[in-house]
């Protein structure tokens, strides 16, 4: 299985870190190549990125056999800060509101 990691900058730079400002939410799309709802999402959640709040990332489903066998027919699938929030279409302004919650 593939692994990834988020980079968070209170952990290598805690004297930067001010706990007065709350960690931006994670956001994962779980995507393959070759699908266009797929490249839809991500070019909506580039775009609401640029608004802050959020750090995203994209996990292609057929780099793993467990991920393709879970999500194979659901592609895309977003979660935010690992619960899932969107299967196939995602509405930025669902989204947006998802997010603030």
């Amino acid at each position: 299985m593939n692994s990834y990691f988020l980079f968070s900058c209170h952990e290598a730079c805690p004297q930067r870190y001010n706990r007065g400002v709350q960690e931006p939410r994670q956001v994962v799309v779980y995507s393959r190549k070759g699908c266009h709802l797929c490249e839809v999402v991500k070019e909506s959640l580039s775009k609401l990125s640029r608004r802050g709040g959020f750090i995203w990332q994209e996990v292609d489903v057929d780099s793993d056999n467990q991920l393709r066998h879970q999500f194979n027919d659901e592609v895309p699938v977003v979660f935010i800060d690992g619960r899932k929030a969107f299967k196939y279409r995602m509405d930025e302004q669902e989204f947006l509101r998802k997010l603030a919650s």
